[in-house]
C-alpha cells in the first residue's frame, strides 16, 4: 500500500491514522468487539447459506444441468457484467486502493437470495433463479479469486494486498452449509419449512445485533463511507446490472420471463458474502470503515429492485401478460 499519512486525529481521546483510502484506521477496537462482529458474521452467511440449500431440489439441479442454456447466461453476466462495471467505476472515479478493492469485492461476487426475492415479485421463473443462485455460489470459488487476481492488475497497488487465501476460505464455508440445505430438503423435506422459518428469525436478530455493533465500533468515523464516489457506485451498479442482464438475455433470445429472472439474478449480489469476506479477511486497520459499504449497496439495491417491480406491475396492470412458459417447457428461446 502506499504510504500512510500521519495524521492524528483526537476522537474522545483516542488517536489514529488516516490511510490512503480516506478511511480511518481503527487501532483502538475492542478485540472482543471485533470478534464479536465476526462471529455473529459468519453466522449471518451460514444462515443464509443453508436456508437457500433447503429451496434446492435435486430434480431441479438436474433439469438445469441437462438444459443449461439459461444458466451460462446468467452466469455470464453475473462473473462478466458486474465485475467490469465494478473495476470500470473505480477507475474512473479515480479511487483509493481500498474503496477500490472494496467495490471490486462487492462487483465479483455471486448472485444472492436478494435476486429469489425479486424474482417472485416479478413473476420470473423461480426454479431458473434458485438454480443460478446456487450454481453462480459454486462458480464463485473459481471465479471470484480469479477475477480479483485479473482485475487488481489495473491497480499496481492491489496486487498484493487481496487477502485470496481468506476469500477462497469464506467462500468454501458458504458451499457448506448449502450443501448442508440441500441434503435436508432432499432426504428430511419436512424439516424444511422449520429451518426456513427459524433461520429468518434467527437471521433478523442477529443483524440488528450485528450493525448496532458495527455502528457502535465505527460510529465516529461512520461519516466517512458516505462519500460522492462510494454513493455513485452504490446507485449504478446494480442499476447496470438489472439493464445488462436483461439486455443479454433477449440478446440470447430467452423468454421474456427468464429475462427477468437473469436480470434480477446479476443486479442483486450476494451482500452477506461480500459483508463477510470485508470484515473477516481484511484487518480493521486496513479497511476502516468500508466494510459497512455493502450495507449502504444493499439498501440501494433493494430500492432499485422494488422500483422496478413497480414499473413491471403498472406495466402488467396496463397490458395484460400473454401465456408465458419457463425454461424447460417447449418454447423456442
Amino acid at each position: 500500500m502506499s504510504g500512510i499519512m500521519n495524521v492524528t486525529v483526537d476522537y474522545n481521546g483516542t488517536e489514529g491514522n488516516v490511510t490512503d483510502n480516506g478511511a480511518f484506521v481503527l487501532l483502538n477496537i475492542s478485540p472482543l468487539l471485533n470478534s464479536i462482529i465476526n462471529i455473529l458474521t459468519m453466522v449471518i452467511l451460514f444462515i443464509t447459506m443453508i436456508s437457500l440449500g433447503c429451496t434446492m431440489e435435486v430434480s431441479k439441479i438436474k433439469s438445469h444441468c441437462l438444459k443449461p442454456k439459461g444458466v451460462a447466461i446468467a452466469l455470464l453476466a453475473q462473473f462478466g457484467i458486474m465485475p467490469l462495471t465494478a473495476f470500470s467505476l473505480a477507475k474512473m472515479l479515480q479511487m483509493e486502493s481500498y474503496k477500490a478493492v472494496t467495490v471490486l469485492i462487492c462487483g465479483c461476487c455471486p448472485g444472492g437470495t436478494l435476486s429469489n426475492i425479486f424474482t417472485l415479485a416479478v413473476d420470473g421463473d423461480m426454479n431458473l433463479s434458485i438454480v443460478m443462485t446456487t450454481f453462480s455460489s459454486i462458480a464463485a470459488l473459481g471465479m471470484m479469486p480469479l477475477l480479483l487476481f485479473i482485475y487488481c492488475q489495473g491497480f499496481p497497488s492491489l496486487k498484493n494486498a487481496v487477502p485470496y487465501v481468506g476469500i477462497i476460505s469464506a467462500l468454501v464455508f458458504t458451499l457448506v452449509p448449502c450443501a448442508i440445505g440441500i441434503a435436508i430438503n432432499h432426504y428430511r423435506p419436512k424439516y424444511t419449512p422449520i429451518i426456513k422459518k427459524g433461520g429468518l428469525s434467527l437471521l433478523v436478530i442477529c443483524a440488528i445485533i450485528l450493525f448496532t455493533l458495527s455502528g457502535v465500533a465505527i460510529r465516529e468515523i461512520l461519516w466517512m463511507i458516505f462519500t460522492p464516489d462510494i454513493l455513485t457506485v452504490a446507485i449504478v451498479m446494480p442499476l447496470t446490472g438489472f439493464t445488462m442482464g436483461y439486455a443479454m438475455s433477449v440478446i440470447c433470445r430467452l423468454s421474456s420471463k427468464c429475462c427477468r429472472t437473469i436480470a434480477m439474478e446479476t443486479g442483486c449480489q450476494n451482500i452477506q458474502l461480500c459483508f463477510a469476506i470485508l470484515k473477516v479477511t481484511f484487518s480493521p486497520q486496513a479497511i476502516g470503515a468500508l466494510f459497512l459499504f455493502p450495507l449502504i449497496y444493499h439498501t440501494v439495491q433493494v430500492t432499485e429492485g422494488l422500483l422496478l417491480t413497480l414499473c413491471f406491475r403498472c406495466y402488467r396492470r396496463f397490458k395484460p401478460p400473454a401465456k408465458e412458459k419457463s425454461l424447460h417447457d417447449n418454447v423456442v428461446i
